[in-house]
């Protein structure tokens, strides 16, 4: 069931989650392409930018001690540690475009997903799913961005993913990108319009997932 709705006039939190490799920030990235009211969250990170990416704008790049200082002063909302660096949204990205009536996107992990759960009831929480864990896989090392050992923790952290699911409020398929981005756009006009319970038969977690584990094993 989805979450209660937020106060009258403040803006929606979405939250946008996966495991590594399934396509949230592309996803992310044009469902802002297509939906003007929409805005994304810039997390905090101690990881180094990758190419083309702009402190900012990608994210705020900041010291593991500048980090650790947030969050000693609960300046995050969310905050947890993938992939050996630490990430998370503070509370100041999300206030100004609520409080405007803005919708906020946070394109976060699924660790950080528990906490605004827990700290932001009116949330919703979006969870996406590969094609398969073949395919997820594929698209890691097809990224050519990480190293190995790093393609390998992030796969064992997948079970631990897919189990933490379960306090999502929506769950969708990424197996092919325009379907997905029109899914996703879906969600976030019923949110707005409080018709949760219109989408929740097609895309609600738990059935989402009940679908996804039988196909899964049936391919198996």
């Amino acid at each position: 069931m989805s979450a209660p709705r937020n106060e009258e006039g403040q803006g929606h939190v979405f939250v946008i989650a996966a495991p590594s490799g399934t396509g949230k920030t592309t996803i992310c990235r044009r469902i802002l392409e297509e939906d003007e009211g929409l805005e994304i969250s810039v997390s905090h990170t101690t990881r180094s930018p990758r190419g083309g990416e702009e402190d900012g704008v990608h994210y705020h790049f900041v010291s593991g001690k500048s980090f650790r200082a947030l969050a000693v002063s609960d300046g995050f909302l969310e905050h947890a540690e993938y992939g050996g660096n630490a990430y998370g949204t503070s509370w100041s990205a999300i206030e100004v475009p609520l409080e405007s009536g803005r919708d906020v996107v946070l394109e976060i992990e699924v660790q950080g997903a528990a906490q605004v759960r827990e700290r932001r009831p009116d949330a919703c929480l979006v969870f996406l799913l590969p094609p398969s864990l073949e395919s997820l896989e594929e698209r890691l090392r097809g990224r050519g961005t990480d190293e190995e050992s790093v393609i390998e923790r992030r796969m064992a952290l997948v079970d631990r993913e897919l189990a933490a699911a379960k306090i999502f409020d929506f769950a969708i398929v990424n197996d092919d990108l325009e379907t997905a981005v029109q899914q996703v756009l879906e969600v976030v006009a019923a949110v707005r319009a409080g018709r949760e319970d219109t989408i929740e038969g097609v895309y609600g977690q738990s059935g989402v997932l009940t679908r996804w584990n039988r196909q899964i094993n049936a391919q198996g």
